[in-house]
């Protein structure tokens, strides 16, 4: 199935604010993701922001963390009670509501996708954390809209129905693209401190190990004719990590997760890319 992104698109909007979100790069590199491809393949879902950018024929979307995956799986599945019970939230948020449903373990499918959605809207700075017993543990924020009218869990619905979605290690899944596949691939990492302790404070993220295997499933699946765009620090490190191999571009973005003015700015990133 080719995908085409010149034909013109219902626009979905990611329904999760997620830390190293690439709503950026579609408002300011777009020409950097291809009209047509076969396959498209996520390996760090996240919020998704590319995926409902150009809204892929066919798709494999993964990532590590279960919870978020079984989210995506709701709304595929049956979006409406996910939606019926965001609104329930809705209706019922307030600061001591926040903090009981924190402390729940919903069981049911819809249940488990309305409490993540609700969290991200409400908790600090839509920032999504964990502790060392897997126990979300954001305070709450400022916002208290938990239903949008940028919505479209319908249509996101729709859009899921020919994804396949994978709670994968991301190399399991970059090895599956094939002739004019396209990857896009954005691995845990902090701008912030590009050039200032990069190895400490990313190594909690993503290990250099992983950097390593990272690159080398790239470069068998650009061998295998598959096309990438991916985004990293725009670190010494990382640049030559791919230097040999692939094309780059250093780009400028803003930063706002932060949550003081000191900690928020303009900082670089690398893009690498192959056959686009």
């Amino acid at each position: 199935m080719k995908n085409d992104h010149s034909v013109e698109k219902i626009e979905i909007k990611p329904f999760l604010k997620w830390a190293g979100g690439k709503r950026w790069l579609i408002a300011k590199h777009d020409e950097l993701l291809p009209d047509n491809f076969r396959n498209y393949y996520e390996p760090f879902l996240g919020s998704g922001a590319v995926f409902f950018y150009l809204q892929p024929g066919k798709s494999v979307l993964a990532d590590v963390n279960q919870e978020l995956i079984d989210t995506y799986s709701a709304i595929k599945q049956d979006w409406q009670r996910v939606q019926d019970c965001l609104m329930t939230h809705h209706r019922n948020h307030s600061t001591e509501y926040f903090y009981r449903l924190r402390q729940q373990k919903p069981r049911t499918d819809h249940t488990k996708a309305a409490r993540l959605i609700y969290l991200n809207r409400t908790c600090w700075n839509g920032l999504y954390r964990v502790n060392l017993q897997g126990t979300f543990n954001v305070p709450i924020g400022t916002k208290v809209n938990v239903i949008s009218d940028e919505d479209r869990y319908d249509q996101t619905s729709m859009l899921l129905k020919n994804a396949n979605l994978l709670r994968s290690d991301f190399e399991a899944v970059v090895d599956k693209a094939g002739q004019n596949d396209f990857l896009f691939v954005d691995p845990p990492y902090t701008v912030k401190h590009n050039y200032n302790g990069f190895i400490k404070y990313n190594e909690n993220l993503f290990a250099w190990e992983d950097q390593v295997r990272l690159r080398d499933a790239l470069v068998r699946a650009a061998a295998r004719g598959a096309r990438f765009l991916m985004t990293n620090a725009s670190h010494r490190s990382v640049k030559a990590l791919y230097r040999d191999y692939f094309q780059m571009i250093v780009v400028e973005r803003s930063s706002v997760i932060s949550g003081s003015n000191s900690g928020r700015g303009t900082y670089e990133e690398l893009l690498v890319h192959h056959g686009i």
